[in-house]
Order: C-alpha cells, then structure tokens, then sequence
C-alpha cells in the first residue's frame, strides 16, 4: 500500500507542477525587456511542490551586508559580465548564496520585471526545484533560508500596505505580508519588490482574485502588468534624462 501512496502522491505532485507551467510559459517575457538601459539584476524565484501545495522558497539576507541587512528576499543580485543572460545570473546567485546548483533547477519563465529603490531593473526567473533540496546558505549573504505557502500571497493571515517612494520620486505603497513560519516558531516580513514578485507570480498560477486590491486588471493581466512596468520605467527614464 506505501507504494502505491507514493505513487498517489507522486502524480499529484506532477498535476500541480504541470499546471503551474502551463500557466507561468503563457507569461514568460523571455529577453523582452533586457535591452532597457538599467543596472540589470536578477532574483530566482524557486518553487516547490510539498504536502501537495505549490511553496516559494525565501532567504533572509545576512546581518554583515551593507545594504538591506536581515530583510526577507529571493536568492539573486547584479548581473556580471559573464552571465549569458538573467537566468544565467539568478541561477548563479542562488548556487552562491544557498548552494543550489543550476542542473537542480528547472527554469520555466522570466516574468516582467520589477524596479528596485536604487532604479536597477530587477527580472524574476522562475524554476521548479525539488522537495529535498536541502540549503546551505552562504553566512556571508545569507542567515537563513524557509518557505511560504504560494496561496498565502493571494489569502494571507497578515498583511498591510506601506508608504513607498518609487526610484522615479512617485509616491506609492507596498505590499508587505507577516508569514508566522510553523518550524522555526518566527515571524517574517515580505515586502517590497519580493512581495510584488510573489504575488504576481500568486495571481498568474493560481488565477485567483486576492483578498486584498492590485493594481493590475485581472482580466488582461499580462498587458496590465507590463503596462505597469512599463509606465514606471518612463517615469523613471524621463526624469532621468531631464537632469542630463
């Protein structure tokens, strides 16, 4: 009977993984975005199927970094000269900081991407791992590492909105979402640029109208979000150029 439960449990597992990519191939922007002329970075958003539920996998970044100290994020960062392209950098990044490897990692899509505070253009890479991947997070980046419920960016417990002033000047708010993590009996903050990422990547699988507002048209979700990408991008740009 155990193996026929695992093998129950195995085709769940690949139910769910292959209809979450079914979903994240009709949103992948592939190098749409890549000739913009930004600092580039990229993040890895590492989903997981557990216990029959989609996870998303978070690192909390170290106490000795200079910049956003102990702040809740995806494993990534700038991209280098050798990198081919934003997966090249997200996937390297993630080997860096919590030793996951690129041959671990199935990539399904590039999603639209994000503006950081200091107007570098920050695209999420989204791959499938496995249960068992076990981290072993770098101390000089990374203190910990744990992971969310996909479902709770779009049905949190907690959750609120914060006062943000974009890289262009506009004013703004955030979303930012407290996960009380059941195994290490803590709680977490996501915010900012990782929970927008988390949410969109929430509202593309699961399809789902969230218990709390966005600024996206789920009807045309695809053109809205880059219609707002791309109308922060030009705020950003123009002023940019005005003070040439």
């Amino acid at each position: 009977m155990a193996a026929v439960r695992d093998t129950e449990d195995e085709r769940g597992s690949r139910s769910i993984k292959d209809k979450a990519k079914i979903s994240l191939r009709k949103y992948d922007v592939g190098n749409k975005f890549s000739h913009l002329p930004l600092s580039k970075a990229s993040v890895l958003m590492p989903l997981m199927v557990k216990d029959g539920k989609l996870y998303l996998l978070f690192t909390v970044r170290s106490m000795k970094l200079r910049r956003s100290p102990g702040e809740v994020c995806f494993p990534g960062g700038k991209s280098e000269s050798t990198d081919r392209d934003e997966i090249a950098t997200a996937l390297r990044e993630a080997k860096e900081e919590v030793g996951l490897y690129p041959e671990q990692v199935e990539v399904i899509c590039r999603l639209v991407p994000g503006i950081d505070k200091i107007g570098s253009l920050v695209t999420p890479v989204v791959g499938f791992i496995e249960d068992t991947f076990q981290a072993r997070p770098n101390p000089d980046e990374v203190s910990d590492v744990f992971l969310v419920p996909l479902e709770y960016f779009i049905d949190p417990l907690k959750y609120m909105t914060l006062p943000y002033k974009r890289a262009d000047g506009v004013a703004s708010r955030l979303h930012s979402f407290v996960y009380d993590d059941p195994e290490r009996k803590t709680s977490l903050r996501i915010w900012g640029l990782t929970a927008h990422f988390a949410v969109f990547l929430a509202l593309v699988i699961f399809e789902k109208k969230p218990t709390f507002d966005i600024q996206y048209d789920l009807d045309n979700l695809i053109s809205s979000s880059e219609k707002n990408f791309m109308e922060e991008y030009m705020s950003l740009y123009e002023g940019k150029s005005s003070k040439l």
